[in-house]
């Protein structure tokens, strides 16, 4: 009888999608700070300690799909931010790119979810309040990209 257990998706931080989103994180730090190529933003996070125990593939679709996207993104994200994108903190709009591109493309993941994330994201790399402005956000633009899910949600509480 085989008694070992299937391989934990837990890394030493968390799971292994959270050390995905740490990990797109960083990289998209890097590239709103230099504007390099994808490709090699994505060996440089590689290299790197955050990048261990990640989720391969959504650390991928992230770090690729935020960059990608960056201009539908930070319009969606636009409608809700006291100024434009681009003078917002870095890590800041790192954490919501994450958030509106998880928000957009990933409706395997509730949209709570998603905002918890890119919370506990800038609350662990951001500045002091940053991750009250980012919840106050992305809660309005997940009504934008998730009406129906936001809509049900918000009725149950009621």
């Amino acid at each position: 009888m085989n008694t070992s257990k299937a391989p934990s998706r837990r890394g030493a931080n968390g799971s292994a999608r959270r050390r995905a989103r740490q990990a797109a994180l960083t990289g998209l730090y890097q590239w709103l700070i230099s504007r390099e190529d994808a490709a090699a933003i994505q060996v440089n996070v590689e290299e790197q300690e955050v990048h261990a125990g990640c989720d391969q593939a959504h650390f991928e679709a992230l770090l690729h799909g935020c960059i990608d996207q960056s201009t539908t993104l930070d319009a969606a994200l636009a409608r809700h931010v006291d100024r434009p994108t681009a003078e917002l903190s870095p890590v800041e709009h790192a954490a919501l790119m994450i958030g509106a591109f998880e928000l957009s493309n990933c409706v395997d993941i509730p949209y709570r979810v998603v905002i918890n994330e890119a919370v506990e994201l800038t609350k662990s790399f951001g500045g002091t309040d940053g991750h009250k402005y980012v919840n106050g956000v992305l809660d309005k633009t997940a009504a934008d990209l998730r009406p129906v899910e936001v809509q049900a949600a918000r009725a149950a509480r009621v």
